[in-house]
């Protein structure tokens, strides 16, 4: 696959964009309601601690301003959710059987993301680019 290699950062770039917007619709749909909104019963804590996370990292990471550090909370908020929202109360750790398949690909990627820094188009090379 050599012929993407010439690509990378491009195609890191528009990873992260995207991993970050896909976040902030979960943070959207805690907060505010939108995209059919949380069932009854949901704590608290999950709407408006876990919503805000996802809100607020999301669209840093997408703006990628202070992707890294974003990316890193958001990779412990998703650890967390796999852990207290799928894993314990289905006493079963196999992401496949607890349906927490996506807490775990969010987790990674996020951990991904906070590993590589926010890359090209984003705030941060900006705010470097600025500083030369």
């Amino acid at each position: 696959m050599r012929f993407l290699h010439p690509h990378a950062e491009r195609i890191y770039a528009l990873f992260r964009i995207i991993i970050g917007l896909m976040f902030m619709q979960h943070g959207l749909q805690k907060v505010f309601g939108l995209f059919g909104g949380m069932p009854p019963g949901v704590p608290a804590f999950i709407i408006y601690g876990a919503g805000s996370i996802e809100l607020g990292c999301g669209a840093l990471v997408v703006l990628g301003l202070f992707a890294a550090p974003a990316a890193f909370l958001a990779s412990g908020t998703m650890a967390f959710a796999f852990f207290l929202g799928h894993a314990i109360p289905n006493k079963n750790l196999i992401p496949i059987v607890n349906q927490g398949e996506l807490a775990v690909i969010y987790c990674f990627a996020f951990l991904y993301i906070a590993t590589h820094g926010a890359g090209i188009w984003s705030a941060d090379a900006a705010r470097r680019g600025a500083k030369s």
